[in-house]
């Protein structure tokens, strides 16, 4: 382990949205902010090959690319963005403690402020040709990328009240909109499968899971079994969404941060502060009920203002 100790004013880890944004503000503070990226550098957002609903772009833009315009922007007021992986985290419980932070195993860093910008991952069913198409017609968002399939037939894979939610918004869009339930019932809300039962063009599927997604490049169809007769059956798709639930990368965080239940950092009213003085959370990592880029942007906006006043108290 290094023996070099590296102080930092404002820490960001992790990058996407978020962390970027923090990034953005917290420079033009003059809080000489580093960010770590992860491992992931621009978040999930890179898996996503068309972003059509982000303010500024009205032509649309590559995940990818708004990704690295965002970094431009943040390394264009002095932010210093490092690749790397936080491992390890000892944060003080006193107002003006030091955060300590332990880098790629080895690398020691003490900050000031920390804000925290890790994401959530999505949760796929793990099938070789789904994340092959992850981007050509697989998707774990409806709201981002429904739009894409107007008026074409997708499925949902999911039975809870995010699936449920995600159907009924694309039954707006699409043609026809096949939910696939691995058991024979679901586990949303009573009024979620009211609403699922209303729609015309909603079809539930029970008891059916995906055998393989098809096509080359892009969707053209997903094979299903019935995993109690083992019958399978080609449904012709242009979209495939999965919508089976996020989990919030912020394991370093156990025990150490306030979470709920599934993992996702609790922040005080509509602050970004956190059960400890000093550090704050952003984006996906604590919403999981929007989870869209410009409401992470936006909360990553927020965290930098609580950081540079809670500095300036300190001052």
């Amino acid at each position: 382990m290094s023996d070099t100790i590296e102080r930092i004013k404002c820490l960001i880890i992790g990058s996407g949205p978020a962390g970027y944004t923090a990034a953005i503000y917290a420079a033009r503070a003059d809080l000489n902010p580093v960010m770590y990226t992860g491992m992931q550098m621009g978040g999930q957002l890179t898996t996503t090959t068309e972003v059509d609903n982000f303010p500024g772009y009205p032509n649309g833009t590559d995940g990818t690319a708004m990704m690295e315009d965002l970094k431009n922007q943040a390394e264009r007021f002095g932010t210093e963005v490092r690749f790397g992986l936080v491992t390890a985290v000892n944060f003080s419980d006193k107002v003006g403690g030091i955060h300590k932070v332990t880098v790629d195993e080895n690398k020691q860093i003490e900050a000031e402020s920390v804000i925290i910008s890790t994401g959530a991952t999505a949760k796929y069913l793990g099938l070789e040709s789904e994340q092959r198409l992850i981007g050509g017609g697989v998707s774990a968002c409806a709201t981002c990328d429904g739009f894409f399939y107007r008026k074409q037939d997708v499925v949902v894979v999911g039975a809870g009240d995010t699936a449920a939610e995600e159907a009924t918004y694309l039954s707006n869009i699409c043609n026809k909109v096949t939910l696939l339930v691995r058991k024979d019932y679901m586990r949303a809300s009573k009024a979620m499968q009211h609403r699922v039962d209303k729609t015309p063009n909603l079809e539930v599927k029970y008891n059916t899971e995906i055998d393989e997604v098809l096509g080359e490049s892009v969707v053209e169809g997903v094979r299903v079994f019935n995993n109690i007769s083992n019958e399978k059956e080609v449904i012709d798709v242009a979209g495939v969404f999965i919508a089976i639930g996020h989990k919030p990368n912020t394991e370093i965080f156990k025990g150490i941060l306030d979470m709920d239940e599934t993992g996702y950092l609790q922040t005080k009213g509509k602050s970004t502060k956190t059960n400890l003085p000093g550090v704050f959370a952003a984006g996906d990592v604590q919403d999981k009920e929007y989870r869209q880029a410009v409401t992470a942007a936006g909360t990553g906006c927020m965290a930098a203002l609580d950081a540079e006043r809670y500095l300036g108290a300190l001052d």
